[in-house]
């Protein structure tokens, strides 16, 4: 059995607006050693879809570096609305958001356990995203490349 502690976040300079999802993760055995950090510049995009595209990401790196049947995972993201969204707490209202909202648990659904928790951006894990994110979206504005940057 492996036990995942998965960080996720997403950045909208605007909203919508150039955007970035990010995610961590780490062997609970092993944490604060990291084993991943990943971030992905999405293009113009609402903060919503940046969030749900950090998880959607993180879920299928999971899948493709660990036999899922295997994995219990904790997934930490600073959406309350994601999550709660992913628990079925709360209904997906924007029509942008009900397919990510979809693959996300499809995905979720390959694990032997997803547990679901929402946590403050300050948090060590979500803040080292959030870092990340910043970090690329500051250097792709930098260069220009964001619709921002033009």
């Amino acid at each position: 059995m492996v036990k995942l502690v998965i960080h996720t976040d997403g950045a909208a300079r605007g909203n919508p607006g150039p955007s970035a999802s990010g995610f961590s993760v780490d062997e609970k055995e092993k944490e604060g050693r990291m084993s991943v950090l990943e971030t992905v510049y999405n293009g113009e995009q609402t903060n919503n879809y940046a969030e749900y595209n950090a998880v959607i990401l993180a879920l299928e790196w999971c899948s493709n570096n660990f036999d899922p049947k295997e994995v219990e995972a904790d997934l930490y993201s600073d959406s309350e609305l994601i999550v709660n969204q992913l628990k079925g707490n709360y209904k997906v209202k924007a029509k942008g958001l009900l397919h990510l909202n979809e693959k996300a648990r499809q995905l979720m659904a390959r694990f032997k356990s997803v547990a679901l928790h929402n946590l403050p951006r300050e948090a060590a894990g979500i803040s080292r995203v959030d870092r990340a994110l910043n970090h690329l979206l500051d250097r792709l504005e930098g260069e220009g490349k964001t619709a921002r940057g033009k």
